[in-house]
C-alpha cells in the first residue's frame, strides 16, 4: 500500500547516506568531465540539436511512442512526410528548447515553465488535470497500480515542488533533482506527457544549477534500458518513504550517462575536426558555417544551407552535390526534394553501444508488485 504523498515529501530524514554519497561523488565527477569536454565543441547548437533528438526518441520509447532516428531526421527535412508518432516525438525537442530559453532568461525553473514545456510537447494548453478519478492501470490486467493525488491538490503540490527545486539549503543539487523527479511523477499533474516533461525538467535543473552549460545529458536511454528497476525504485519510495535506493539508482544513471555522453562528444569532436580538414583541403568553398550546418543537421538540405550560409539556392545545391560526390555526404531523395546525410556522423549516432548499469541488477530479486505492472502501462491516464 502506497503512503500518502505528504508522508515522504519533502524528505524528513537525512538523504546523504554512505551509498548515496558514493554515488554522488561518481555522478559529479562524470558530469564535470562532460561539461569540460563539451566546451571543446565550438558551437553548442551542434550538440543540442543532435543529442536532443536521441533523447526525444528514447524518452518517448519509455511511453511506447515508437519511431526511428532515421524518421526523426527525415521529419526535419520534410515535416509533411512524417507519420503521427514521429511528429509527436519531434515535439520533445521543441519542449526542451522552450524550457531552456525560460531557464536561461530567468534563472528559474518555475511551474509556469513546466506547464509551457508540457503544452509544447502535447500541442495543446489543457494544463493541469482537472477531472477526478485519474488512475494508472496495468494495460493487461486492468489492475490499478497507482492513483495520483486529486486534481484539487495539484496546484498546491506543484508550488511546493517549485519551492523545493529552488531551495539550496536541504541537499546537493543532484539529490534535489532526483527527489524532484520522483515527486513530479507521483503528482502526475497533467493528463498526458508527464514522463517526458519530467525528464526534460531533469536536464534543465542541471543547467540551472550550473552543473552543465547545455542540456546534453539525457537519462531516458538509461531509464529505458533499466525500466523495471526504474519503476521498482519509484514505487519503493512511495511504499516505504525510504529514499536511498531511488537516489542511488538515479545518481548511478547520471554517472553512467554522463560518461557515455563524454565519449560520444569526444567522438563527434574528432569527426568534426577530420571533416573540417578534408573539406578545407579539397574544396575552395570551405567555411565554418558549412561545417556547422552538416553537423547541426546530420540530414541537411539545400534550404538549410541557403539560410545558414546566406547563399543562393544554386550555390547551396552545388556545394552539397560536391560534398556528395566526394563521399563526405550521401545524397537521397524524399518526395520531390533531395536531402544529404552526413554518413560518418549518422553512423556514430545510430550505432551507440549499450549503457553499462552500475547497479548490476542488485535489486532485480526485490518484489516488483505494482512497479512491474506500472512499467507495462503507457504514459496515458486511465480513468476509472
Amino acid at each position: 500500500m502506497a503512503l500518502a504523498i505528504d508522508e515522504y515529501f519533502p524528505p524528513r530524514q537525512s538523504l546523504e547516506t554512505l551509498p548515496v554519497m558514493r554515488a554522488l561523488v561518481a555522478a559529479h565527477r562524470s558530469l564535470a568531465e562532460l561539461k569540460g569536454v563539451a566546451k571543446t565543441i565550438p558551437n553548442e547548437g551542434l550538440l543540442v540539436s543532435t543529442l536532443s533528438l536521441q533523447e526525444a526518441q528514447s524518452s518517448s520509447a519509455i511511453e511506447n511512442i515508437i519511431t526511428t532516428q532515421d524518421a526523426l531526421y527525415r521529419q526535419q527535412v520534410q515535416p509533411s512526410q512524417a507519420d503521427p508518432a514521429t511528429k509527436e516525438v519531434a515535439r520533445y525537442v521543441d519542449g526542451l528548447l522552450v524550457g531552456l530559453q525560460a531557464v536561461r532568461r530567468t534563472g528559474l525553473l518555475t511551474v509556469n515553465t513546466i506547464i509551457d514545456i508540457q503544452a509544447e510537447l502535447e500541442g495543446n494548453t489543457a494544463g493541469f488535470r482537472r477531472t477526478p478519478g485519474t488512475v494508472l492501470r496495468n494495460e493487461q490486467t486492468g489492475e490499478v497500480v497507482y492513483q495520483p493525488p486529486s486534481p484539487e491538490r495539484v496546484p498546491e503540490l506543484m508550488s511546493q515542488l517549485e519551492s523545493y527545486l529552488h531551495d539550496e539549503a536541504p541537499s546537493d543539487p543532484l539529490i534535489r533533482m532526483a527527489v524532484a523527479h520522483h515527486q513530479f511523477e507521483r503528482i502526475h499533474p497533467f493528463y498526458d506527457g508527464n514522463g517526458r516533461t519530467g525528464r526534460i525538467v531533469n536536464v534543465l535543473s542541471l543547467v540551472r544549477e550550473g552543473l552543465l552549460d547545455s542540456p546534453i545529458l539525457y537519462l531516458s536511454r538509461y531509464i529505458n534500458q533499466t525500466k523495471v528497476r526504474y519503476y521498482t525504485e519509484l514505487q519503493h519510495v512511495s511504499n516505504t518513504g525510504d529514499w536511498e535506493r531511488w537516489l542511488v539508482y538515479l545518481l548511478e544513471g547520471v554517472a553512467v550517462t554522463a560518461s557515455h555522453t563524454t565519449r560520444l562528444v569526444e567522438a563527434i569532436g574528432d569527426l568534426l575536426h577530420s571533416h573540417k580538414h578534408i573539406i578545407r583541403q579539397r574544396h575552395r568553398f570551405y567555411s565554418q558555417d558549412l561545417i556547422n550546418n552538416i553537423f547541426r543537421h546530420p540530414y541537411t538540405k539545400v534550404a538549410f544551407l541557403e539560410q545558414d550560409l546566406g547563399v543562393s539556392r544554386a550555390t547551396a545545391t552545388r556545394y552539397l552535390d560536391a560534398l556528395a560526390s566526394d563521399g563526405i555526404l550521401e545524397k537521397h531523395r524524399l518526395g520531390r526534394q533531395n536531402y544529404y546525410v552526413n554518413r560518418d556522423l549518422v553512423s556514430l549516432l545510430f550505432k551507440l553501444p549499450a549503457l553499462e548499469e552500475q547497479g548490476n541488477d542488485r535489486h532485480a530479486t526485490a518484489p516488483l508488485g505494482h512497479a512491474a505492472a506500472y512499467s507495462a502501462a503507457s504514459e496515458k491516464d486511465y480513468r476509472s
